[in-house]
């Protein structure tokens, strides 16, 4: 499309496009991990292919968002979806990776700069605690940071308990809840 002469951000754009209509039909249960994973590598390759060619344009940004998995919990296909799909969105993502302590979160976001959201993910029940320590963590050294959280045992009830802003029940609706929690 490049050699054809399309813009770099028309690409982009139609790619955003249908990556959501891939987290759309994944929330709806038409596809699963796998179709999941298969287009948001795809997609990941795309945005390798057009990074050089957007470089001066930082406006496509919506800022950095910080993720990880809280302490406890070394699940991460989960994470790593979420992950290409607030990529694929049009945020520079910094991956903390799994077992994070609630303090690295706090040091990531004074590392990188421009943080406008931490995504913390949990899928052990035994580590929801983790997640509110890593919520309020966040919440007590960067009281106007939006967070946003998820995992299979994560409910809004209990994403609004712990004081996040948001809360997504699977990757293509925390795409959707990041881009809204930003704006």
């Amino acid at each position: 499309a490049l050699d054809a002469g399309d813009k770099a951000q028309d690409i982009l754009d139609a790619m955003v496009a249908s990556m959501s209509v891939v987290g759309d039909k994944f929330s709806a249960g038409e596809i699963f991990v796998p179709e999941m994973l298969i287009a948001a590598k795809s997609m990941s390759k795309g945005v390798e292919v057009l990074k050089p060619v957007m470089a001066g344009d930082t406006s496509n940004s919506l800022g950095t968002c910080i993720m990880g998995t809280v302490a406890g919990d070394l699940h991460d296909i989960g994470k790593n979806l979420v992950v290409m799909m607030l990529e694929s969105a049009g945020f520079d993502m910094i991956d903390l990776g799994v077992d994070v302590p609630a303090e690295k979160f706090v040091e990531a976001i004074k590392e990188n700069k421009n943080v406008v959201l931490v995504a913390c993910s949990g899928l052990l029940t035994t580590t929801m605690p983790a997640l509110k320590e890593a919520v309020q963590t966040v919440k007590a050294a960067f009281p106007d940071m939006k967070v946003i959280v998820g995992g299979a045992p994560v409910t809004p009830e209990y994403a609004a308990e712990i004081g996040a802003d948001g809360y997504a029940p699977d990757a293509g609706s925390a795409a959707v809840k990041a881009k809204e929690l930003v704006a």
